[in-house]
């Protein structure tokens, strides 16, 4: 798996998204959550989509899920992260 580099938001993927996604991280410009998740969704398939979808999502840590995507503001430098569900316990 390579590492698309860039300016912007990182997007860093763990577990069952990596492998969705092909990429360990990559970067995007956007200024909002909503702008990153659209972002990132229209470079990957269906199946990355739905992984997407059932993941907690981190920006520098803090979980920002139950928040809409669209008032999420994000700056250059900021890290999200995207965990899919865990299996086991």
């Amino acid at each position: 798996m390579t590492e698309v580099r860039g300016p912007g938001v990182r997007v860093r993927y763990w577990a069952a998204a990596r492998e969705a996604a092909g990429v360990e991280s990559e970067f995007v410009q956007a200024a909002t959550l909503a702008e990153v998740l659209e972002a990132v969704a229209t470079r990957h398939d269906a199946r990355f989509a739905r992984v997407l979808a059932a993941s907690s999502l981190l920006v520098d840590g803090v979980a920002v899920g139950q928040l809409d995507p669209g008032h999420v503001p994000l700056a250059d430098g900021v890290t999200l992260e995207v965990l899919p569900p865990f299996a086991g316990g």
